[in-house]
């Protein structure tokens, strides 16, 4: 009998690695063995895609990861956009950039910090700011402190594949900081949670 949670978590922990080849084969296993689960053949899409772009990639599965239980229908119609539109459907491009704009974001390539947080301040929530830019924009960053505080709200969101990304992105500039790994930790230890669930 097949532990389907084990080799979902299996999955999932291979696709954190970038190990996408490993990924899309159980979750390819996952989808012939469940067809009626609508979540895997998603997380497959997901590692077609971070195989070719893999901050696009990870910013759709984290996004999925954390709109899915809300709504899945209205989630798997979102990734299904976004890619469209990546694909060159020119309609569902301006769809999502008139989205976008419309949540009074200047700039489409970076935002400062600050600014972000005038927006979480605006939109109320930081998941829901983030979700707003996570597939445009880019966070600009210039203070450790702003880094730590940016990769913590992160885990706090369950936006965990993103923090692994910035965390892994700068561990070379921050290495041996006590406070790099302590974000570690606490990403393990969110893992650990949400697998036990």
């Amino acid at each position: 009998m097949i532990n389907e949670n084990r080799l979902l978590n299996e999955a999932h922990a291979y696709f954190s690695q970038k190990e996408y080849d490993k990924a899309i084969f159980l979750y390819s296993q996952l989808c012939s063995l469940f067809p009626q689960n609508q979540e895997y053949p998603m997380y497959a899409l997901f590692c077609d895609i971070a195989s070719e772009d893999e901050s696009k990639g990870v910013s759709l599965f984290d996004y999925f990861s954390v709109v899915k239980d809300k709504n899945i229908e209205e989630a798997i119609a979102y990734v299904h956009d976004v890619v469209d539109a990546y694909d060159g459907d020119n309609e569902k491009m301006t769809q999502i950039l008139k989205e976008i704009t419309s949540t009074t974001i200047d700039s489409l390539d970076a935002i400062k910090y600050e600014d972000f947080m005038a927006l979480v301040e605006s939109r109320g929530s930081f998941r829901i700011a983030f979700e707003d830019i996570m597939f445009s924009t880019k966070v600009a960053i210039d203070s450790k402190e702003d880094f730590f505080d940016f990769v913590s709200k992160l885990i706090d969101n369950d936006f965990n594949t993103t923090a692994y990304s910035y965390l892994d992105g700068f561990n070379e500039y921050f290495s041996y900081d006590q406070k790099i790994e302590e974000l570690y930790k606490k990403l393990e230890e969110k893992n650990l949670v949400s697998k036990n669930h």
